[in-house]
């Protein structure tokens, strides 16, 4: 497993490596934004301390298409370059190219654009 993930990263379909976390982070900085302006403690905290359904409900209506569409291109990859579908890696990828990098933007720009550094 780890060998694949490790060849995904040189490989075709590179782009999808960049520009999808690009865009996980374009959309959490926007709702990092919305967060400052009420005055909402950072996102992961919230979610890790206050438990909150609602934060988990509307982090996923952000992120769900970006998630989505790194599934899809993983699949199209797998089955192209690889002949065969790894139900595990793709969802690592997804994981890995979506949610991480919104669910640390959308905390860390929260909290400097509430501190007053962005």
């Amino acid at each position: 497993m780890l060998v694949d993930l490790h060849h995904r990263a040189g490989g075709p379909f590179t782009f999808r490596l960049v520009l999808q976390p690009l865009m996980a982070s374009f959309i959490a900085f926007r709702a990092a934004r919305r967060d400052a302006q009420e005055l909402r403690p950072p996102y992961v905290w919230a979610l890790v301390w206050r438990g909150r359904s609602d934060l988990l409900r509307e982090g996923w209506r952000d992120i769900a298409r970006v998630f989505l569409l790194a599934i899809i291109v993983d699949v199209v990859y797998e089955l192209v370059f690889e002949h065969w579908f790894y139900p595990l890696e793709t969802v690592t990828v997804a994981v890995t190219v979506a949610i991480a990098p919104y669910l640390i933007i959308r905390s860390l720009a929260n909290f400097a654009l509430r501190s007053g550094k962005l």
